[in-house]
This record gives C-alpha cells, sequence and structure tokens, in this order.
C-alpha cells in the first residue's frame, strides 16, 4: 500500500490550483533573470585562443562562424580522460536537436573540452552526436574560464570555481555506508582518479562578437546549469523526482 497521500479529485485540484500559482510566480522570476542576464556589460576577450577542429585550428572569433553570438558548453573531458563525464554526457543529449535551431536564431554553438580532438571525436561517434564539439587543449581557455584547474592548485587552496573559493582538495577513497563513494564511481566511469576527475569543470559561457570584437557576456557552472540538462526537467514533474540516491543515479546511454 502507498505511503504517498491519496486524496479526492477536488482535494487534488485545490492544491494543483496552489502549485499553479507558485509556478507561474517561478516563470515570471525566471523571466526577469533572463532580463537581468542579458543586461550584464559585456568584457572584451584579449587573449587569442586557438582550437582544434576537425575543419583545422581555429580562433574564439572563427568559432562564430555566420553568427554574433556564441554559446559555449564546457564539457569535462580532460587529457587524460578515457570517456567524458557521465553527467556532461547526460546534458549534451539534448544538444543535437537544439543546436540546429540555435544557427537560425543568430547563435552557433558548441562544445568544448581540453582532450584531444581525436578523443573527442572517438567518444562522439561512439555516442552517435551530431553537434560541434572542439578540443582547447593547446590554449589556456578552459583555465582562463574556470572550468580547468592544476594540481599545485587543488593542493594549495587556489582554486576558483562558480566564483568560490575551494578550500585544498582532499581525496577521501574511503568506503562510506559499505559503497565506494559517488565521485569515485564518476572518475572510475572516466578512467581516472577523483583528484583528476576534479580537474576539470562543467559549465558554460556566452559571447558576442561586434565589429570583429568579441565579448564574453556571461558564464554559469556547477547546478547554474542544471536547466540545461532536459531530463532533469522531466524527472522533477515525475512522480519520485530524480531518483539520485544510491550512488551513480544514471549512466551513458550505451551503459543501461
Amino acid at each position: 500500500m502507498t505511503k504517498h497521500r491519496v486524496a479526492t479529485r477536488e482535494q487534488w485540484l485545490a492544491e494543483r490550483l496552489d502549485l499553479l500559482a507558485a509556478e507561474k510566480e517561478h516563470t515570471r522570476r525566471s523571466d526577469a533573470l533572463a532580463r537581468q542576464r542579458q543586461e550584464l556589460p559585456w568584457v572584451k576577450v584579449e587573449q587569442e585562443y586557438s582550437f582544434e577542429t576537425p575543419e583545422g585550428q581555429a580562433t574564439l572569433a572563427d568559432l562564430f562562424g555566420a553568427n554574433s553570438q556564441l554559446l559555449i558548453y564546457h564539457f569535462m573531458f580532460g587529457p587524460d580522460f578515457k570517456a567524458g563525464c557521465p553527467s556532461c554526457s547526460m546534458v549534451a543529449e539534448g544538444f543535437d536537436g537544439m543546436h540546429v535551431h540555435l544557427k537560425h536564431h543568430d547563435v552557433t554553438f558548441t562544445a568544448v573540452s581540453r582532450a584531444p580532438l581525436a578523443k573527442l571525436e572517438a567518444y562522439k561517434k561512439r555516442m552517435e552526436w551530431k553537434f560541434p564539439w572542439v578540443s582547447s587543449g593547446g590554449s589556456t581557455f578552459n583555465a582562463d574560464f574556470d572550468v580547468a584547474f592544476t594540481a599545485e592548485q587543488q593542493s594549495s587552496g587556489t582554486v576558483t570555481y562558480n566564483y568560490t573559493t575551494e578550500p585544498v582538495f582532499v581525496w577521501r577513497p574511503d568506503q562510506t555506508g559499505g559503497g565506494v563513494q559517488v565521485e569515485q564511481q564518476f572518475a572510475s566511469t572516466c578512467g581516472i582518479d577523483v583528484p583528476t576527475f576534479h580537474r576539470d569543470r562543467p559549465g558554460m559561457s556566452a559571447f558576442i562578437k561586434e565589429d570583429g570584437v568579441v565579448y564574453h557576456t556571461y558564464s554559469a557552472y556547477a547546478r547554474g546549469v542544471d536547466s540545461l540538462m532536459g531530463i532533469y526537467q522531466w524527472l522533477d514533474r515525475a512522480p519520485l523526482g530524480r531518483n539520485e540516491d544510491g550512488g551513480l543515479w544514471f549512466k551513458r546511454h550505451d551503459e543501461y
């Protein structure tokens, strides 16, 4: 027998209408936040960055193509990774459908990772993805946009991620509750240890090009990109939610 509350249709409707009012307020607040993002000042990108693409070397300006706006997903796939981060892989499942529409709204989309292009291309083929994905391994792009860090930064407590300085990183490979820690499970799926896993981070950044000059307009990290993971929006509306208990709660689509 269910342990959840059970009600009549009339009782359910009364609570649903209360929730609807809260949802509408959330939508209005979300609209206001979008306007606030777009009102942020622009920062000129002074550094010259080089990316490895299937078509050859490209600059940040080149990544825009014919459009004036560029959206980048910082995909966790470091040079030592054997496979892309499973969480980033879940986010990426929605990229193929949306990037085609973005380019017809003056917006170019690409994923960027530090791993060599050959690794990215092989993983992309395995996952059957088509969206653009380039390597920033030959530049400081990921470090400059706070999604890549060194072992020295970890040990000295100088990692700044999501606009916050993190304490000194300590890997605790102990077992909790009889099971391996979730972070170790995530790292293992990428063929690396936990410290290496944490040297690359997820996020997204937005840029605009005006009169040949590239400006950085916005970046978000950590749970700031939750809303880009389409499956979370569906699970949040499912009766039992995200089901994030019990270790690694999702896998790459070819591992189920």
